[in-house]
């Protein structure tokens, strides 16, 4: 059995040993990647030679959109440690005003203080990134006032700053509940982010599984690289494969459109066929259903209502034929 560069390596590190570290970057998914993938092939399209001639720009582009997604992931973060930290702001606002009550003088400000929030800080991953990026620019101060004005009034706010002593887990899940029920169940915070931080809008399922990695252990998280070595090589792989075999994946998949306007087929579509097909043929351990219920599930989210049906069908018909002619080969990875 012969199975192309694309896949080898990937191939070899299925069966290695993954250290602890690794653990966390592993659950940013293959589907995450295949969208970042698609919008790529996208972007690369509308180049003057398209992506054919543009193999080095368009891996570029790649990098860029993954290193997009992880600025957003470190101003998510910070967003939630800042707010936290406004609880000093806040106290020294009101005990400055010309009359102080007793309550503007004793304003609790532990949070500030949180263990979880201390321990992020500590990161020196973190403080790069931000540093190097300029991401303080994205904290806009008046929502921060705005979400801890919010947290200030909750009935979870109240029990933390009235409890004398907090668990490791307690300091977590004060900032947990921060970021969940504070920031991301804020309709008009969600708005704004996605007005003004780039990338929101794509980016706004793999943050959250960003930020579910950060709270299960802050330490481990390396903002600097979130990806493993084997998830960002597949990425490469399967951006590099769609080009390179752009004329035959298409030799597939023009007889299937017998029944569609090819004129009409949106790109997207198009490009989520390529995608599957050399995922079929050179990918050996990703399985054929897998393949085809990721990419049904793109097409809806990113092309037209009628994308996955489309998408689903042509794929399928594609798979039958290149079953009957012995080339799809899988491995078992048990």
């Amino acid at each position: 059995m012969q199975f192309s560069h694309y896949a080898i390596e990937p191939l070899l590190r299925t069966f290695a040993p993954q250290n602890t570290k690794q653990v966390l970057y592993n659950m940013i998914s293959r589907r995450n990647i295949r969208v970042k993938v698609m919008q790529t092939l996208y972007t690369a399209a509308s180049l003057e030679h398209g992506a054919q001639g543009n193999k080095e720009v368009a891996a570029r582009i790649l990098n860029d959109k993954l290193e997009q997604a992880l600025d957003i992931f470190t101003v998510a973060v910070l967003y939630v440690l800042r707010i936290a930290q406004y609880a000093e702001t806040d106290a020294t606002q009101r005990a400055g005003k010309y009359l102080p009550s007793t309550a503007d003088m004793n304003v609790n400000t532990q949070i500030s203080a949180n263990a979880f929030v201390l321990k992020a800080l500590e990161n020196a991953s973190f403080n790069e990134r931000i540093k190097k990026n300029k991401l303080e620019r994205f904290i806009d101060q008046d929502w921060t006032k705005k979400i801890f004005q919010l947290l200030d009034k909750s009935d979870e706010y109240v029990r933390y700053i009235t409890a004398k002593e907090h668990t490791p887990t307690e300091e977590k899940e004060i900032i947990r509940y921060i970021w969940e029920k504070q920031v991301l169940a804020n309709e008009d915070m969600l708005s704004f982010f996605t007005d003004e931080l780039p990338g929101w809008e794509d980016d706004s399922e793999l943050i959250t599984i960003l930020m579910q990695n950060f709270f299960k252990d802050n330490a481990k998280v390396n903002f600097l690289n979130t990806l493993s070595a084997e998830k960002k090589e597949y990425a490469h792989d399967l951006l590099l494969a769609v080009i390179d075999k752009e004329p035959y994946c298409m030799e597939l998949v023009e007889p299937k459109l017998n029944n569609w306007d090819k004129e009409r087929v949106a790109l997207i579509d198009l490009l989520l066929l390529r995608m599957g097909v050399c995922e079929f043929l050179y990918f050996p351990t990703i399985p054929t259903k897998v393949t085809i219920n990721e990419y049904i599930d793109i097409a809806k989210q990113y092309s037209t209502p009628q994308s996955g049906q489309f998408v689903n069908g042509v794929l399928d018909n594609i798979l039958k034929d290149l079953t009957k002619e012995n080339k799809i080969n899988k491995i078992n990875r048990g």
